[in-house]
This record gives C-alpha cells, structure tokens and sequence, in this order.
C-alpha cells in the first residue's frame, strides 16, 4: 500500500490508474498527512468486457436481426 498526496495524485492519476492495472497496487490519498481516501482494483469485477457476455439464456435475437429493413 502506497501513500500519496492529494497534488501528486492529481498530477500523476494517469500513471496510478495504470499501475493499479498492471500490479494490483493500492493507493492511500493523503490531505494534511490524513488519509482521505483509497484507490484499489475493483474487486470481483473484470475491468474490460469478456467476449460471449451476450449469449446465454436470458438474452434473446429476433431470426431476422440481421434482415435488410
């Protein structure tokens, strides 16, 4: 767990996002020494879409989807 200020964050959350991305990495933000707040991974989320999320049971295609209008 990594402890930042509130500028620093705010400058550099482009390079924190990514970092929180690739490695899991937490972050506390920090105002005045006090922490205020925490970035982290999402937890039981995938972060991009997975494939087929449409196929399954509770969806459903009309035959003639793809049928000129």
């Amino acid at each position: 767990m990594r402890r930042i200020g509130i500028f620093e964050a705010k400058t550099k959350l482009s390079a924190i996002v990514a970092e929180i991305m690739s490695e899991g990495e937490v972050f506390q933000i920090t105002k005045h020494g006090r922490t205020v707040a925490e970035l982290r991974p999402p937890t039981g989320q995938p972060i991009a879409p997975q494939r087929g999320t449409a196929s399954g049971p509770g969806f459903w295609m009309a035959d003639d989807f793809d049928e000129p209008l």
